[in-house]
């Protein structure tokens, strides 16, 4: 398999950094996970889209898909592409339905997945698991038989790898949003948590889920990619890496 990270910006998109999407592909396979703002243009330099196979949400806030209603208008009205695969949560269908103005179908197979759904795409088999973040918000883990990638999506620390069970994952892409001992995480631990994780945090889950190797996503726009990675790396016990848009890694 394959990981190239389109955007991996939290919250809102940075000065050359998309919002989430990465693209995992497998032999011929081709699947978008996620699509924030600013990933469609970042897509085609890697693939045409008419050789995209499928496309994953993970939830309904709108950094992570908000690009779907653009993608569908190249795919309906200027591709003539129909039946592209969709799998998302319940409300990110509505919403992405009343952006579209109901009128997805028949450019996307709209297919709604939640906690412990299982399906597959060509080679690959997808596994959800709802993380500790609100809204309703899925994890995917991706296996080509071979080898196994993990995308943690958004979650507080009340979620783990250790969710999908099965064989180690090769590859974790987990969200760090909050540096330890931030206002942010602070607020975050305050009102409960169930938001977003530190690299601390995920660094530390990492180490406990036995993930092979490490990347940390979903740095805040004019966060210290360099500090974040200190930290990540000292809590998972090994080198992590900090997502940044075109980095691409082989598993």
């Amino acid at each position: 398999m394959k990981l190239t990270v389109l955007g991996c910006s939290g919250t809102y998109a940075a000065p050359g950094n998309p919002c989430s999407g990465y693209l995992v592909q497998s032999g011929e396979t081709s699947v978008l996970m996620d699509a924030g703002p600013g990933t469609l243009g970042e897509l085609q330099r890697h693939i045409r889209l008419e050789d995209l196979d499928a496309v994953l949400i993970s939830h309904s806030h709108p950094d992570h898909w908000v690009e779907v209603p653009v993608l569908r208008n190249a795919l309906r009205y200027v591709l003539d592409r129909s039946g592209v695969p969709l799998f998302t949560t319940a409300e990110t269908v509505k919403l992405i339905s009343a952006a579209c103005h109901e009128q997805v179908s028949p450019t996307f197979e709209m297919s709604t997945v939640s906690d412990g759904s299982e399906f597959t795409v060509g080679p690959l088999t997808v596994r959800c698991s709802r993380t500790d973040h609100p809204p309703e918000t899925l994890a995917f883990c991706v296996d080509d038989g071979e080898r196994r990638l993990a995308y943690s999506a958004d979650t507080g620390p009340g979620w783990s790898f250790e969710e999908f069970g099965g064989p180690p994952i090769d590859l974790g892409i987990c969200e760090a949003t909050f540096r330890e001992g931030s206002p942010q995480a602070l607020d975050s631990a305050a009102s409960g948590g169930g938001v977003h994780m530190t690299a601390c945090e995920a660094g530390a889950m990492a180490r406990r889920s036995g993930v092979g190797s490490l990347i940390v996503t979903h740095l805040l726009p004019g966060a210290d990619p360099l500090a974040a990675a200190e930290e990540a790396s000292a809590a998972y016990g090994a080198e992590a890496t900090v997502a940044s848009s075109g980095l691409v890694r082989e598993i």
